[in-house]
């Protein structure tokens, strides 16, 4: 499994230099159109999330996983296809980040709900962090090919790289063999909706979950507002080239590696808790030199190295919050938390776009920095603060109302 993603995410990052570069350097994508391609992107995030880890609690997780990959390949071809014959627009590039994004939750829903199949809970943290580990090393590697093959072959045929990863990571999942547990026949199991509303009711009566939850729906929603014009800035305001804005890409990888390596030792000494509030902490601070950033080297470099802090301290945070969901919610209940966590990121793209019109570019993203200030309060005034380790699984004290009848 971690070959798998390991696979998935490296030409995911190639795509994360080229569809940026593709849409505004070569298609001359207006404002409006970016943000237009980021609120269709993340759309999928409020739509597919709920009924996709309701099925994952339905059905056999890794022929999902399978579909998913080989899904986004054949979307993901077109646009070098289109290129080659001359008819490549930006209406393609809107279809293929709404099936990448239905693939994307689909893949997720099953990943995060499989793994524990794989691994005995007290093992989830470790698990996590080295899954993180791979990912970052994968992420941080894709971002750099994916400067140098823009670079070399150009901006869309660059991207049959990520085609070939969405391949190689559905032949790994195919590949693994561990038995899942057999889903309940059809005649007993309860309605799609009622699975919907039991994860979406569990999340909202567990206190750590809720918080978490909260904060995490918080940040993305800033997060999305700067990411919706992040590297629209960068191209055109700060004048980064693609291949300066790969390494970019690639030195925050490097800090995501750190940070997914040295987690669990962070949360020993510090604990859960503290581990997940810092890296929640760690992200407004790091847009500071965004916002302050003119043309030049030097202020690409301090943009990578706050990259690459603001990237460790997330995923030595997320590798901590992700065991503690996995622990605490079963399929449904963590699709509940992905939409309420996600779900908001494509009005959070149509903000943007509406800032961008009236404010401007930096101010927008001046705007989202701000907002990420706000989940640290949420955070040092929760349960989470006193969290110190992972907590005992539901099912081995009492069964919350959401799992009731769930044997």
């Amino acid at each position: 499994m971690v070959a798998s993603e390991c696979a998935s995410l490296s030409g995911s990052a190639v795509s994360t230099v080229a569809l940026p570069t593709l849409a505004v350097l070569e298609l001359h994508a207006s404002t409006t159109q970016i943000a237009t391609l980021a609120f269709l992107g993340q759309l999928p995030n409020a739509v597919v999330a709920l009924p996709a880890g309701a099925l994952s609690d339905r059905h056999a997780k890794r022929p999902q996983m399978i579909t998913a990959d080989l899904t986004a390949a054949a979307a993901l071809s077109t646009i070098p296809a289109a290129a080659f014959a001359g008819v490549l627009g930006i209406g393609q590039l809107y279809a293929v980040a709404v099936i990448l994004g239905i693939t994307k939750i689909v893949h997720g829903a099953a990943a995060i709900s499989y793994l524990p199949v794989l691994v005995e809970p007290h093992l989830l943290q470790g698990a996590n962090s080295r899954l993180g580990a791979a990912s970052s090393v994968a992420d941080s590697a894709g971002s750099n090919a994916g400067a140098a093959l823009v670079g070399a072959v150009g901006t869309a045929r660059s991207l049959l790289a990520d085609v070939l990863s969405y391949l190689i990571s559905a032949l790994l999942v195919w590949r693994i063999r561990t038995p899942e547990p057999v889903a309940a026949p059809a005649e007993g199991r309860r309605s799609l909706v009622r699975d919907i509303w039991e994860g979406l009711r569990y999340v909202a009566g567990q206190p750590m979950i809720r918080t978490v939850i909260g904060a995490l729906s918080t940040l993305s929603f800033g997060l999305a507002i700067m990411n919706t014009y992040w590297a629209y800035h960068l191209f055109v305001g700060l004048h980064v080239s693609p291949t300066a804005f790969g390494v970019i890409m690639g030195i925050g990888g490097a800090g995501s590696l750190a940070g997914a390596l040295l987690a669990p030792r962070i949360a020993s000494r510090i604990g859960l808790g503290p581990t997940i509030i810092i890296g929640f902490a760690v992200s407004p601070l790091a847009q500071v030199p965004l916002l302050l950033a003119g043309p030049g080297l030097r202020w690409q470099i301090a943009l990578a190295g706050t990259l690459a802090v603001q990237l460790f301290w997330a995923t030595a945070s997320g590798a901590s919050q992700r065991p503690l969901r996995q622990i605490l919610c079963e399929p449904r209940m963590q699709a509940a938390s992905t939409t309420v966590t996600a779900g908001a990121r494509p009005l959070a793209a149509a903000a943007a776009g509406a800032l961008v019109l009236c404010l401007g570019v930096r101010s927008t993203l001046a705007i989202g920095a701000a907002l990420q200030i706000v989940p640290v309060i949420l955070l040092l005034f929760s349960p989470v603060r006193a969290l110190r380790d992972m907590p005992v699984p539901p099912s081995r004290t009492a069964v919350p109302r959401a799992r009731e009848g769930a044997a």
